[in-house]
């Protein structure tokens, strides 16, 4: 998909195979645009080229940022759709239904930060926020400076959800 050793640099390939999803209506106004984490992780670039494809995409003004909330296809002003469910609350589902199926084990380990940031695409405080979830609902507990462990199942939510 990118062309890595020819002429046009990688941040411009890819802002404009967003660009192709704008026109073609994959990507609606006011829906956010994939985040940098996100686009670190679909393209396998750096977060400097991850920013840069969301500069490109201001300066053809395709999409408008609000800090501390994304970037947004349209001007600013375009009202923005929002998510049914915080994105962290979703992580913490998906981390819970793992627990669940056994792919994450009482007294085990969960994925590292930086690999759920890479699986879901999201910032380091999103996944902080989903593993602060799961705390405080029993499913796992974090010891400092070695990571976050899945609890006993008879400490999980007696519902099971999160």
């Amino acid at each position: 998909m990118l062309d890595r050793d020819g002429p046009v640099p990688i941040y411009v390939q890819i802002a404009d195979a967003i660009q192709e999803q704008i026109i073609s209506g994959r990507l609606r106004a006011g829906e956010a645009v994939p985040s940098e984490a996100a686009l670190e992780a679909k393209f396998g670039v750096a977060r400097t080229t991850a920013r840069n494809v969301v500069r490109e995409l201001r300066k053809r003004q395709l999409v408008h940022t609000i800090q501390g909330e994304g970037t947004y296809v349209g001007p600013i002003g375009v009202p923005r759709m929002r998510q049914t469910r915080a994105l962290y609350l979703e992580i913490a589902w998906d981390i819970a239904a793992r627990i669940r199926r056994g792919e994450f084990r009482p007294r085990r380990s969960i994925s590292s930060e930086k690999t759920l940031m890479l699986r879901h695409g999201v910032a380091k405080v999103t996944v902080r926020k989903a593993v602060a979830h799961l705390r405080e609902q029993g499913w796992v507990f974090t010891v400092p400076y070695r990571g976050t462990y899945v609890n006993e199942p008879e400490k999980w939510p007696a519902n099971k959800g999160t």
